[in-house]
């Protein structure tokens, strides 16, 4: 099994990355994370006719704007995909003129599966819990060949950020702020110590930061930094990078 981190930037696309996506390749399916702009990479990894899944953690967009470039794929599978309440109303918006191909003119069939409010429609595989954000927003815990994979963007601390990532092979959080700097209440969001405590509290066995704001952590020096001082709390911790490949 791969995890590749094809976009780790919040907020906007930098030369330090795009905007998040994860891809997780098991042996009978690809499992996405997120459609920020790295999302346009996928089909440099679906070369199969394996299962796809795309899990959006919410509607803001620097995690579904990859999805204008589905007019380039042409997968002989369709993606199904999952997301909070409102998963219908907003792709059906945004997927169609003025913005982009409509989804019945794409050459990649969607099915999507609106998640409801208490875990309605989430993949048998997958557990959904919303986290705390300025809206609808949920993180997933998926399992794997025997493997559990954690993925919590755009999140402030809070109870279902601990109980997603207990005893994770894997933890992927979002990072988007400095620690020791203040957080708005009102636009919840992690730093390293915060992610690194996180991840201990929980007993993860590795945590990968992703989600980098673009206005603050400009280069990967920048992130190499949150990855030292997450290491103080956590010392299995990385900072991803676009185009980053794990082997599990």
């Amino acid at each position: 099994m791969k995890i590749c981190f094809l976009g780790t930037n919040g907020w906007y696309d930098t030369a330090a990355g795009n905007t998040v996506c994860v891809l997780v390749e098991s042996g009978s399916e690809y499992l996405i994370f997120d459609a920020g702009n790295g999302f346009h990479k996928i089909d440099e990894y679906v070369k199969d006719n394996k299962r796809i899944r795309l899990l959006l953690s919410h509607y803001h967009l620097d995690h579904i704007i990859g999805l204008h470039a589905l007019n380039k794929f042409h997968f002989s599978r369709p993606v199904d995909i999952y997301g909070p309440p409102g998963l219908k109303a907003s792709l059906k918006r945004f997927l169609n003129r003025p913005y982009t191909v409509p989804i019945g003119s794409l050459p990649v069939k969607l099915r999507l599966h609106e998640i409801g409010g208490r875990g309605e429609n989430c993949p048998d595989d997958v557990l959904c819990k919303p986290l705390k954000h300025s809206g609808h927003c949920y993180g997933y815990r998926a399992l794997l060949e025997g493997k559990t994979i954690t993925y919590c963007m755009d999140t402030g601390v809070c109870a279902n950020l601990y109980s997603l990532a207990a005893d994770a092979d894997v933890f992927i959080s979002e990072c988007s702020y400095r620690s020791g700097t203040r957080a708005d209440a009102n636009w919840p969001h992690l730093d390293p110590r915060q992610a690194a405590l996180a991840a201990r509290k929980a007993n993860a066995k590795r945590l990968y930061l992703t989600h980098f704001d673009a206005s603050i952590y400009l280069t990967q020096k920048d992130r190499r930094g949150a990855q030292k001082e997450a290491r103080e709390f956590f010392r299995n911790t990385w900072s991803a990078k676009d185009d980053m490949v794990l082997s599990l």
